[in-house]
């Protein structure tokens, strides 16, 4: 098996990295819920909790399938990774 090109590492590497920043984002999500529950007061709703573990979840398999694959699959996870953070960011953070 020979090792993957600078064109192809950079964006795996990129998309690992978000999806792991996503993680965190759905934990940090689902923990500010947890504490404004806890102490009576609204938090980040449950639509917003669903909605980023889903994020989490979905960008943690396409990450697993850039690493495993290669070629237009590994690419198209990628940059499928990239689309999707900044989806959960636009609607999530910004909008």
């Amino acid at each position: 098996m020979t090792a993957p090109r600078l064109g192809e590492r950079v964006p795996r590497g990129l998309s690992g990295v978000l999806a792991g920043g996503l993680v965190v984002l759905a934990i940090a999500v689902c923990l500010a819920q947890w504490l404004a529950g806890a102490s009576g007061r609204p938090g980040p709703g449950l639509a917003a909790v669903a909605g980023h573990g889903t994020a989490a979840a979905a960008a943690v398999g396409l990450q697993l399938a850039a690493d495993r694959c290669r070629g237009r699959t590994a690419a198209l996870a990628s940059y499928s990774i990239l689309l999707l953070t900044a989806c959960v960011l636009w609607f999530g953070w910004w909008a």
